[in-house]
């Protein structure tokens, strides 16, 4: 299965039924008062973190997802029915972000946790809604709310309690397989790993998730290579194991690696960077690596960071890293959680208006038009009546008097045109 680690889709909650308006008719019942029903409530999104999915892959052949509308109100004080709301099944791990604002809408960073990232919108109310002493049979009900499409990006990232991080073709994948029994690609080529490898380290009775993250190279912060792709996976690790290569057996320096890796850490995320790590001294069977573990040991005695020789080859110096990685984690804080914020879900009237001219038109806009015109019905006669008298009330009707309208001159409000008249 092609591993997909983020993806971009369109999200709606279902827009919120409108109220009815009607009157009751009954046999022998003279005027019988008004029985329009409310509109249902339109169906919700949500996300559920699924423990037996692993990849984003369906999310790429299925862009669009639209939650049940509700359904209109009828007539007997009868009340829609509410829209469905639509579950949206993602692994465990993933982020899900407004592409508009950047803002972190859900954090599913455990199974079966759920989060509602757009609500429904409202039902409007039935005409029975309104009737008032003074206002006995009104004509008019409420339309529902109409909601927004959201476009969001989801984000898998690795759930693990430690990450093995360094250049490609340390060995970070063999001591995966040395350490757990996950079974993955090893070669003697770089980036023989492509995407995140898991496994589960055992030691007397603590345990711990280990992930093999693909090997980062000089830029990946700015996503040189596959930078950014593979960075995310460790944003959720509590502890770094930095693998690196202290034979020196590609012509590299092993003080020279460990700088640049943290240099790309940091300028990716200064949280990475200030993570805790330890460092694998790896292949430590060849020629020449005493030499270099002397230097790195010298080398990073200011960076407050132990160095664990080891041979994945010979499967040899592993015990005394995974008693420092077993003592450590007990010290740290659990898995990082991103803070959630809320993303727009309706539309949003902020008051006022504006007022210009467009050749012999006069322009009306602003949050107080968008208001009203959202909630009147064109073809009602009580609604339109209600659609005046907010118009002088919001001072809309002075405004336009002020701004040289008469009784000639057009108006136009959103879609909609129409005679000025005093």
């Amino acid at each position: 299965m092609q591993f997909v680690d983020k993806a971009r889709i369109v999200i709606k909650a279902g827009d919120g039924g409108d109220g009815c308006a009607s009157f009751h008719r009954e046999k022998f019942v003279a005027r019988g008062g008004p029985d329009g029903g409310d509109g249902g409530r339109g169906g919700s999104v949500i996300f559920v973190a699924d423990s037996n999915m692993d990849t984003l892959l369906d999310f790429k052949f299925a862009r669009f997802y639209r939650a049940e509308n509700g359904e209109k109100g009828r007539a007997g004080r009868s009340s829609g029915k509410n829209g469905q709301d639509l579950i949206i099944k993602v692994p465990v791990g993933t982020v899900v972000r407004d592409v508009e604002t950047g803002a972190v809408a859900a954090d599913l960073n455990t199974a079966g946790r759920q989060k509602v990232v757009l609500h429904g919108g409202r039902g409007g109310r039935g005409n029975c809604r309104f009737a008032t002493p003074t206002r006995q049979s009104p004509r008019f009900a409420q339309p529902g709310q109409k909601t927004l499409e959201r476009e969001v990006e989801l984000e898998l990232k690795t759930i693990a309690d430690v990450g093995l991080i360094g250049l490609p073709n340390v060995g970070k994948s063999t001591i995966l397989s040395v350490l757990t029994s996950a079974k993955p690609k090893i070669a003697n080529y770089h980036f023989t790993t492509l995407t995140p490898n898991l496994g589960v380290v055992k030691r007397y009775d603590k345990s711990f998730v280990l992930a093999d993250i693909p090997g980062l190279i000089e830029g990946a912060a700015e996503g040189a290579g596959l930078g950014h792709d593979f960075l995310r996976h460790i944003e959720r690790t509590r502890l770094l194991v930095h693998v690196i290569d202290v034979s020196g057996s590609e012509g590299r320096d092993p003080v020279d690696d460990y700088f640049k890796i943290k240099g790309e850490l940091t300028r990716y995320s200064p949280r990475l960077g200030e993570l805790k790590q330890v460092v694998a001294a790896n292949k430590m069977d060849v020629t020449g690596a005493q030499d270099n573990l002397d230097r790195l040991r010298e080398a990073l005695k200011s960076e407050d960071v132990e160095v664990f020789p080891v041979s994945a080859a010979m499967v040899k110096g592993f015990d005394a890293l995974i008693d420092c990685l077993v003592k450590t984690l007990d010290t740290l804080p659990k898995t990082y959680e991103f803070e959630e914020e809320g993303i727009t879900e309706t539309h949003r009237y902020e008051p006022g208006f504006n007022i210009e001219k467009d050749g012999d038109v006069f322009v009306v806009t602003g949050g107080s038009v968008d208001y009203i015109l959202d909630t009147t019905y064109a073809d009602d006669e009580g609604s339109m009546r209600r659609f005046q008298q907010f118009l002088i009330r919001e001072g809309i009707i002075d405004a336009l008097r002020k701004a040289g309208a008469t009784e000639e001159s057009v108006v136009r409000m959103g879609e909609w045109e129409f005679d000025f008249i005093e």
